[in-house]
């Protein structure tokens, strides 16, 4: 019950966490944008933004864009809102109130510029993604909702295309009409349209000082929101398209982003596009070249020449629009002016045609390591001994052993990025190990009876495993999970968040390298393995002291159970085709092995206690073969 509980949560988690652009290349487009305006534009521009930072000069950049601003700032600029926008945010309003309000806001900005200089400087894949994994760290800790804000439904993404023949008109018809998931075309129109209905005011009404700052503020939050999503359609992880279960979405999302995709816009203009993480400088360009003319429209219903738009039966507000695209799932009804459909034309005939969501020409899916499993993994294993059982066994020795181990559980390997580990299974199996090469007593010569003389005999075991990922310590989730899955699951899936990229102190997240990829993972699994269980229980030679002191040959039956606890993991390769998954890894472990249920067997002892054995430590590394088929 606890453990589904966690992987119920881990799943929930697992659809959550699929953004658009990371906030550096956000940032970028707006900056393109912004800086390829014509001078009377950017004149405009430049006094709007005058008038909406009244009152927040010390938060807000002097000039509406520094393209100079790099790591630790004190100040942001409008080219950063459309990246705090949908990722850190959930409507204008919230938006601008992180950005004028919290602290936290700032720590964003220093973290994603870190990120970019990593980025722009990274000669290969690993390195990329190791710096998105200290990034994604960085901001969970100062950001606790950023890895769960983007909710259950689809905003960031564009709206599968039903039908070939569908013609641009109908397609925006259909993604902006009252009932339709929420998409990335609905909510940049719907966050467009208020600016243009906040900012049209200005020409027509008389506002005090102090209102027209309001008002300006308040349009180029919607404004920047609806960026966002705009911004969002050139990702090609987003422009293909969703469907199918959280493994499919996800799969598809990061396959297409890193790889590319060919796409065609709606106005005929074919080219590939990459997504986030992966932009180039041609999808920056290409992007900003649309978010430009949606900002030119806002500057041109500023000035009065949208007049024909102003018909509204909305309540006049001097505040961002509070629609939540976090938990807002639907196209919510909205009675809009006429006028407002041929300049959302203008914009979205520019953007890609998305993937069709089914039939016949349909783009290839693919999956994440994400959902149920069952697995099955051999196991070649070598330790090294402490000593024997018996308390004058002091000489270290080796021993080796084979095991198998069938896995039930749910993989939500790099739910948020590659060197993420939502990993959690429960394994049983059967292990085998040869004789220990030390012999029962301290002399060379055992050696040549090998088994029969060793200070531990070759026996079997069967065998359990569990892994888990954890919070603070281990095994924390399995006493938080039931608890907080009924009081606060948002709390719990912050916290299955957090224990999945690493933990609260992150030092399990995995390294990326060029051979191969490093993980701490003490206190992530566990392996229990029962000795002694079947019909005929262990034996084993010993000599020890009776109970006058005077040492004694015994030959004893017992049984034992041993504790593992893997410490560093190394996967040298790892390949997942749709359903299949197979790596291999090495893994260091330590662990102790504790001896009871102790008999004396020969007749010669009969009536002699049996003699006190000690626990055996013991440090090995293990070789194994991890195949999984999702379902």
């Amino acid at each position: 019950m606890k453990l589904s509980t966690i992987v119920l949560i881990f799943i929930t988690f697992g659809m959550k966490t699929m953004h658009a652009w990371v906030y550096p290349e956000h940032r970028d487009i707006a900056l393109h944008a912004i800086q390829n305006l014509s001078a009377e534009n950017r004149v405009l521009l430049y006094k709007l933004w005058a008038e909406a930072r009244k009152g927040y000069e010390l938060r807000l950049t002097e000039t509406v864009i520094d393209a100079a601003q790099s790591i630790n700032p004190t100040q942001l600029d409008y080219a950063s809102w459309p990246a705090i926008s949908g990722d850190h945010s959930c409507s204008a309003k919230n938006m601008l109130r992180n950005v004028l309000k919290t602290d936290w806001i700032l720590e964003v900005a220093d973290i994603n510029a870190q990120l970019k200089i990593k980025l722009s400087s990274a000669e290969d894949r690993n390195m990329r993604i190791n710096a998105l994994r200290k990034s994604d760290i960085q901001l969970q800790n100062v950001d606790p909702e950023y890895a769960t804000r983007a909710g259950s439904n689809n905003v960031h993404f564009l709206h599968s295309l039903p039908d070939v023949f569908m013609s641009a008109d109908t397609y925006l018809e259909l993604c902006v009409k009252e009932g339709t998931a929420l998409n990335a075309i609905g909510a940049y129109s719907w966050f467009h349209y208020s600016a243009i209905l906040k900012v049209s005011r200005l020409s027509t009404e008389s506002l005090s000082a102090e209102e027209r700052s309001a008002l300006i503020l308040a349009a180029l939050a919607d404004e920047a929101f609806a960026l966002h999503f705009l911004e969002d359609m050139f990702a090609a992880g987003h422009t293909a398209g969703t469907w199918g279960d959280a493994s499919q979405r996800k799969g598809t999302h990061d396959y297409y982003n890193e790889k590319g995709l060919k796409v065609a816009t709606w106005d005929g203009n074919t080219y590939v596009l990459t997504g986030d993480a992966w932009m180039r400088n041609d999808d920056a360009r290409r992007a900003a070249s649309v978010v430009q003319i949606s900002i030119e429209q806002l500057l041109d219903a500023a000035n009065g020449k949208q007049e024909s738009m102003l018909f509204s039966n909305e309540t006049k507000s001097f505040e961002p629009d509070s629609f939540n695209v976090c938990k807002n799932n639907f196209i919510s009804y909205r009675e809009a002016a006429s006028e407002i459909k041929p300049l959302l034309e203008s914009v979205l005939i520019k953007t890609p045609i998305p993937g069709l969501e089914y039939g016949l020409g349909k783009l290839p899916r693919f999956r994440a390591e994400l959902g149920m499993f069952v697995g099955f993994v051999p196991v070649l294993r070598g330790s090294i001994l402490s000593g024997g059982f018996g308390t004058g066994q002091n000489t270290a020795g080796l021993v080796g052993g084979l095991e198998e181990s069938i896995r039930f559980g749910v993989g939500l390997d790099g739910v948020l990025n590659e060197s993420g580990d939502g990993l959690a299974f429960l394994g049983l199996g059967w292990r085998q190990d040869g004789s220990s090469s030390a012999g029962f007593v301290d002399d060379p010569e055992t050696q040549a009876y090998g088994n029969l003389l060793a200070a531990i005999p070759g026996r079997s075991a069967f065998s359990a495993r569990l892994r888990l990922p954890f919070y603070l310590i281990p095994g924390d989730l399995l006493i938080a999970a039931p608890i907080l899955f009924f009081t606060s699951p948002e709390t719990l899936i912050k916290m299955g968040a957090t224990a999945v990229n690493g933990g609260l102190i992150p030092w399990q997240a995995g390294l990326a390298t060029s051979f191969g990829r490093f993980q701490f993972i003490l206190g992530r699994e566990m392996a229990v393995y029962f000795f002694g269980r079947t019909k005929e229980r262990d034996a084993l030679f010993n000599i020890s002291p009776d109970e006058f002191g005077v040492p004694s040959f015994y030959i004893l039956s017992y049984r034992s159970t041993q504790f593992e606890f893997p410490i560093v993991e190394y996967r040298p390769f790892s390949s997942f085709e749709m359903e299949q998954r197979s790596s291999l890894f090495f893994q260091l472990y330590g662990g102790f092995d504790i001896p009871h249920d102790v008999e004396v067997l020969d007749t010669s002892s009969e009536g002699k206690l049996p003699p006190e054995l000690k626990t055996v430590w013991y440090l090995g590394m293990r070789l194994l073969f991890d195949w999984r088929h999702y379902f």
